[in-house]
């Protein structure tokens, strides 16, 4: 074997090694809500969507993930008005 297609294969060894201890852990958002029926320390947060008890390593909220700016691509409206009578397209 080159050095090459060894440095090759220790290199997706390591990749495919290291890919879980890299990987980040499931996001936990707090839960926005006004009751809080959670155990002293604990507060109300989501994972996947399903709400439990425990505490979030997000900065914001479940809410506020969710809650983003859409912005709409406006599209160009004809205007049929400004036609001269008889012309094709035109009502």
């Amino acid at each position: 074997m080159t050095f090459h297609t060894t440095a090759r294969i220790a290199a997706l060894a390591l990749a495919i090694a290291g890919g879980p201890a890299l990987a980040e852990g499931p996001r936990v958002y707090a839960y926005e809500g006004v009751a809080n029926y959670c155990p002293a320390g604990l507060q109300p947060v989501t994972l996947n969507g399903v709400i439990s008890c425990g505490a979030p390593n997000q900065a914001q909220s479940y809410q506020q993930a969710q809650r983003h700016p859409v912005t709409r691509i406006r599209s160009a409206r004809v205007r049929y008005d400004a036609c001269p009578p008889g012309q094709k397209g035109c009502d």
